[in-house]
């Protein structure tokens, strides 16, 4: 893979020198001391927080156009595949507004992120261009729908893999493995873990495994909210109405990164969480779309794009291994 161990190792580098710990960053984010710093020095650590936690889309970019281009012969065994490359565009059903998985640049047009990498990957190893996608924005309540009226051929929106959706649709991976996390306010000092969202307002995402999780985990709770989009979670949180916000941790690590000051990461709980990439049922792409992933995983593709879109944002220094694809 051209450079790319050289451009994970000066990344890598970079972020000893500048980044702490997912902790720590969270801590920064609460603000608030006797000695806080004037107004003009708080908006320079702002400013530098937020450069420390960008995504080098140079790098990005870079590890994009490095992903295999699968052999005509794969694609014609595959009746997903020869379908897609036969249109010259992926058809994705994803988001644009997640920081770490997938955020629309109004700059460049371009999309960037983990989810976003490897959609671009993919289509790169089908059509021959990581350009060649349309994507189709959806909710958690709306990506079984866009595969099974054929709107989409795949979607990558943070879509854990369970038995429920698998009765809908087929999926290829996983791809990621994360966990439940409780978003609070900044400031929050009621709510420190799993146990403490009994008797409190619990909000969760419409579509989303949210409810059955709180319910599970939290029986206590004195009420769970379903609604239909991150913005509008973190908004209720913002104005009380919410005292919690359940979803993926790492999704709420985002939303920390993009708004310093706001929100805390008050725990993460519950069981592996495995992130899917979703598939008409009963679809033969499931088998081609688990040999690209394992191809980008024995090449360190999928590693340098961990790095680039979660690690080194995040402060986590090494990338995990890449969970076992399910056969």
């Amino acid at each position: 893979m051209k450079n790319l161990d050289e451009l994970m190792l000066s990344r890598r580098q970079a972020l000893a020198a500048s980044l702490g710990t997912v902790a720590a960053f969270g801590l920064a984010a609460c603000g608030g001391s006797e000695d806080a710093p004037a107004a003009d020095d708080a908006a320079t650590d702002d400013a530098a927080a937020a450069d420390d936690t960008a995504l080098n889309a140079e790098e990005f970019d870079k590890i994009v156009m490095s992903g295999p281009i699968a052999d005509e012969a794969d694609i014609a065994a595959s009746t997903w595949a020869t379908k897609v490359k036969e249109a010259g565009k992926l058809r994705v059903g994803g988001v644009e507004t997640s920081t770490l998985f997938s955020q629309l640049n109004e700059v460049d047009g371009k999309h960037r992120g983990f989810d976003a990498g490897l959609f671009q990957l993919l289509a790169l190893y089908v059509v021959g261009a990581p350009d060649a996608y349309d994507l189709t924005l959806v909710q958690s309540s709306t990506r079984e729908s866009v595969l099974q009226n054929d709107t989409v051929d795949a979607v990558f929106a943070t879509y854990t893999i369970n038995d429920e959706r698998k009765k809908l649709i087929s999926f290829a991976g996983p791809y990621y493995v994360g966990h439940q996390g409780i978003l609070v306010k900044a400031g929050n000092t009621d709510i420190k873990s799993v146990e403490d969202l009994a008797g409190k307002i619990v909000g969760v995402q419409e579509g989303s495994n949210g409810r059955a999780v709180v319910e599970e985990y939290a029986p206590d709770a004195a009420e769970i909210q379903e609604l239909g989009t991150d913005e509008e979670l973190r908004r209720a949180l913002e104005q009380g109405r919410i005292d919690a916000y359940v979803v993926d941790a790492t999704l709420h690590m985002g939303s920390i990164i993009e708004n310093p000051g706001k929100y805390e990461l008050a725990a993460e709980f519950g069981p592996e969480d495995p992130l899917g990439i979703g598939l008409p049922k009963d679809s033969d792409g499931v088998a081609f779309v688990n040999d690209f992933l394992k191809k980008i995983e024995d090449e360190g593709i999928w590693e340098a794009l961990y790095m680039c879109c979660l690690g080194n944002r995040i402060g986590v220094t090494e990338a995990p291994e890449p969970p076992a694809i399910e056969a």
